[in-house]
């Protein structure tokens, strides 16, 4: 590292500066490559090789709760930082690397609905959104063909679309599932998922080669490092891995100037740019803007309201999960197996305002089956232990219940070192999320749904079990967890303030945050349904940028002196 003496290098200006290199990153990188602009993404993390993928190896089960654990508390790679989350109930989960969260996800890809843009008018909760499902849904359909999506189309409890594949198949599992759904008569319909389920632009379809969350080796899971990013490298795009943005600098305007950070030498450089795009999740981007405090900007930047880092949202995620009389899928094939919408529109009688989605998986692998029902006390010790473990290896189903969490000032990021303390890229910054007094809450009314969520799983449990011969009773476990970090900053609704997120700050609004929601994610939209808006919104912000730009030059060839 340099000294203190050391003059601190600076790079060639560049047009675009875009931190973060994960879904809205990549969506804006390629999106601006038809501009013409000098554009860079910083990203801290770097490429992630398939064959360094979990799924290579019999240890894919041990790696997936180690190096590539959702939490980067446990995967505590040189390129996290912590996160202290002792007083949450819920744990933050991300990836820090090219593809962001895109590379530890279980590829499902469901939509917003039309109601989830309207929770206030229509429910009196959360906030609208400043625009609707309808004028983003152009920007689904680009993202779905961008991606590849499975699915099945007419939904009857889902925006009318085309997804790109055929469905994943059902399995054992989903036929299960389905059986005991018809017997309850709730919806159900195969799940959109980002799985290659045909051959598609260049990636091969899906082997079945493992368990999709802790990366796909064979690519046939898409992550938008070998989607978006490689169109937009041949485009000219820069991409520079492991370097680690300390703060985002302001010219004497106020106006946001460029970036300061680590690269993998360690040395401080100064990155500057005419326009900066945060792209870097609910937590890393209000740290940023929070770390990027100075006499001008007291409190951070873009945080004259005060909320940046607060109305943080983790949306809890129960479980329930059950055995039954013949083998299933377990963990071959991809995990995500079909949904339903039964409960995910507001329906008065149930005491509460909105829903959540039922997600139905196929199972999990031997290592994680023994360890768990050891934990549990259904697997003993001893003589009888091979015996039982028969009972229940590839036997399990589980259901995802992909809950509200709604925003709430109390649930929040904020910097744990002392004030004044200098910064360092060997110690950084740690974040929680707390109340005043309490840990995190989640949603307001998750007390009273989470209850419902838990009896509609177990229910559905049971029916499944009895649809075939009936054994002992069916076990039930629930659990939870805030697998996806979003909120932390409000969309900018000024056309102009003091707020440093550059002069075109009416629109960089939406990107300041990786899902860029204005405060509420809607129910039951667990995994994918924010990546999809943040990609979806990052192609909007890139149409807004081009045309600024193709504006702004012929402003300046107009005024230029003849002669």
């Amino acid at each position: 590292m340099a000294g203190a003496n050391t003059p601190r290098p600076t790079d060639d200006i560049v047009d675009v500066l875009i931190i973060g290199s994960g879904a809205s990153g990549a969506a804006v990188a390629w999106g601006l490559v038809e501009s013409r602009l000098k554009i860079l993404c910083l990203e801290q993390g770097d490429w992630v090789r398939s064959s360094d993928f979990p799924t290579h190896g019999r240890d894919w089960e041990a790696r997936r709760y180690a190096d590539f654990d959702i939490s980067p508390n446990r995967r505590a790679r040189d390129t996290d930082y912590p996160v202290n989350d002792n007083n949450s109930v819920m744990k933050v989960a991300n990836f820090n690397g090219v593809g962001g969260g895109t590379i530890l996800y279980t590829a499902h890809f469901p939509r917003m609905h039309p109601s989830d843009f309207r929770v206030r008018t229509l429910d009196g909760v959360a906030d609208n959104w400043p625009i609707d499902y309808w004028t983003l849904e152009p920007y689904f359909a680009e993202n779905d063909r961008m991606m590849g999506v499975a699915g099945l189309a007419g939904d009857p409890a889902y925006p009318a679309h085309e997804p790109t594949m055929p469905p994943v198949p059902l399995g054992r599992s989903g036929t299960r599932y389905a059986r005991a759904l018809n017997k309850l008569g709730w919806h159900w319909w195969p799940s959109d998922i980002s799985v290659a389920t045909t051959d598609y632009d260049g990636r091969a379809r899906c082997i079945n080669l493992g368990h999709c969350t802790p990366g796909c080796a064979q690519g046939a899971k898409a992550s938008v490092d070998i989607t978006y990013w490689p169109r937009a490298l041949r485009a000219g795009v820069e991409l520079r891995t492991r370097c680690r943005v300390r703060q985002i600098t302001t010219n004497e305007h106020g106006m946001a100037s460029g970036a300061t950070y680590y690269d993998p030498s360690g040395t401080e450089r100064f990155q500057p740019a005419e326009v900066v795009i945060l792209a870097a999740n609910g937590i890393g981007t209000p740290r940023l803007l929070l770390n990027s405090a100075s006499s001008r900007f007291p409190n951070g930047l873009a945080n004259s309201s005060g909320l940046v880092g607060k109305n943080l949202m983790l949306h809890p995620w129960p479980q329930v999960s059950g055995y039954v009389d013949e083998e299933m899928d377990g963990d071959r094939g991809p995990q995500t197996v079909m949904w339903s919408k039964e409960f995910y529109e507001t329906d008065p009688s149930r005491g509460f305002v909105r829903g959540y989605t039922l997600q139905f998986g196929r199972g999990t692998g031997p290592v994680n089956e023994a360890i768990t029902n050891l934990g549990t006390g259904r697997l003993p010790w001893g003589k009888h232990h091979h015996r039982a473990y028969r009972t229940l290896m590839y036997r399990r189903l589980l259901v995802g219940v992909a809950c509200e969490d709604l925003p709430e000032e109390h649930n929040r990021d904020a910097r744990s070192r002392t004030q004044g303390q200098p910064w360092h890229p060997g110690c950084e910054d740690r974040l929680h999320d707390q109340r005043e007094h309490a840990p995190h809450d989640g949603a307001r009314h998750r007390s009273r749904d989470g209850d419902l969520d838990g009896c509609r799983g177990k229910k559905s449990f049971r029916v499944a079990h009895r649809a075939q011969q009936p054994r002992a009773p069916v076990g039930d476990r629930a659990h939870g967890n805030g697998p996806r970090a979003f909120g932390g900053e409000r969309m900018g609704t000024l056309p102009r303030c003091e707020e440093p997120v550059h002069r075109r700050r009416q629109y960089l609004g939406h990107l300041r945050r990786r899902e860029p929601h204005v405060d509420d994610p809607g129910p039951g939209a667990l995994h994918r349904r924010q990546y999809q808006a943040a990609a979806c919104d990052a192609v909007r912000l890139t149409e807004w940028l081009r045309s600024f730009h193709r504006t702004h030059a012929r402003a300046r060839c107009t005024s230029a002196p003849s002669g």
